[in-house]
């Protein structure tokens, strides 16, 4: 039997200092969508850690749904729903009732579009109050955070021009003209951040 089971690195390492975020960010109770939920491993965690929520995968590779629903099926976890095929840039996203979306290492490994669709839509769907948690390495003032990063935009613009670090600024003008909170910015390990806005 094929295992489709597929793992990141990073994602063992991260995991659990963003858990520790996500505790003071997500309700106690509803839905929890994850745009671009990659390998599976982020939200099999969290949905194990954190019975009291759903949460609802999604990711528009088919070949990252394979390895989620395989996450899931070896899981066994009842709050872990079938991965969503979506796509952050194309409207309508076929989800209708969410209470918190995240998004993890996305926007600065896909064009400036998703991240402007990722916005719209969780302004959509989100509650009044209702938090959108982003996470990954970002520039701020124009300055990446760390060298290390530096060198990470560098090999990202060199595999696509469109994809690179952006700057928190430019990601919290765009989610502030679509009506959300100004940005809530705690330093994660590996010069990373997590960034919660709230849906006004």
């Amino acid at each position: 039997m094929t295992d489709h089971r597929q793992q990141a690195p990073a994602a063992a390492r991260n995991r659990d200092p963003i858990l520790a975020v996500l505790r003071g960010v997500l309700p106690q109770a509803g839905t929890v969508l994850e745009i671009a939920s990659g390998s599976g491993e982020h939200i099999m965690h969290f949905a194990a850690a954190m019975p009291g929520l759903v949460f609802q995968p999604s990711d528009p590779n088919p070949e990252a749904r394979s390895s989620i629903a395989a996450w899931a099926a070896d899981s066994g976890l009842a709050n872990l729903r079938p991965p969503l095929a979506l796509d952050a840039a194309a409207p309508p996203w076929p989800v209708t009732t969410v209470d918190a979306i995240l998004c993890i290492n996305m926007i600065h490994i896909s064009p400036w579009a998703a991240t402007e669709g990722l916005v719209r839509g969780a302004a959509v769907l989100l509650p009044p109050g209702g938090p959108l948690y982003l996470y990954g390495p970002y520039r701020r003032a124009g300055v990446a955070t760390a060298p290390s990063n530096e060198a990470f935009d560098r090999d990202l613009r060199g595999r696509n021009p469109a994809w690179g670090l952006r700057d928190l600024e430019a990601v919290a003008a765009l989610a502030a003209a679509a009506g959300f909170s100004g940005p809530a910015v705690t330093e994660m390990p590996a010069n990373n951040l997590s960034v919660v806005f709230r849906r006004g």
